[in-house]
């Protein structure tokens, strides 16, 4: 068997029930650049309508979406669909899919205040370590004002997993 090669992240899709705010939040909060403003997505025979129909199916009617990057090129696309649904519990990491995503940022503390300032909530009540006492990884799981789950690392995936973090 072939050796496979790792391949690059390019974007993650995530759901807000209000574009405007979302926007706002991530680039004011997370510092991410808005590379397309909200746009309204009509299911029609265009290419972007057609493309939109074999994924959602017949029937999705419209959309509104943005798109913003990160630091280091990772796209985000913010969707805002017509029938949105706030579910009281996001966080039902137990069932199949993505349950949070990940930003990094040396100072844990600050952002995770920056997140609750504008709305957002901790999923816990402080930044843990994973080596106490011996190095300064932390990490600590937020919410976004939106119900979306993302977790803040102090430092890179690869430092905090290649000692063998547990």
């Amino acid at each position: 068997m072939q050796k496979q090669y790792p391949r690059s992240f390019s974007h993650i899709g995530i759901s807000v029930p209000d574009l405007e705010k979302a926007v706002e939040f991530y680039t004011q909060v997370l510092g991410w650049y808005l590379i397309m403003a909200p746009t309204d997505i009509t299911e029609d025979d265009s290419a972007i309508g057609e493309m939109c129909t074999d994924v959602f199916g017949a029937g999705w009617n419209s959309f509104r979406i943005a798109h913003l990057s990160t630091g280091d090129r990772i796209g985000v696309e913010l969707f805002q669909f017509e029938n949105q649904q706030n579910p009281e519990n996001n966080f039902e990491y137990w069932k199949t899919g993505i349950f949070h995503f990940c930003v990094q940022d040396p100072n844990v503390e600050e952002l995770a205040d920056k997140i609750v300032a504008a709305g957002g909530k901790k999923r816990m009540p402080e930044p843990r370590y994973y080596y106490p006492g011996e190095k300064p990884y932390r990490m600590i799981y937020m919410e976004d004002p939106f119900g979306n789950i993302l977790e803040i690392y102090s430092h890179s995936y690869e430092l905090i997993y290649s000692a063998g973090a547990y």
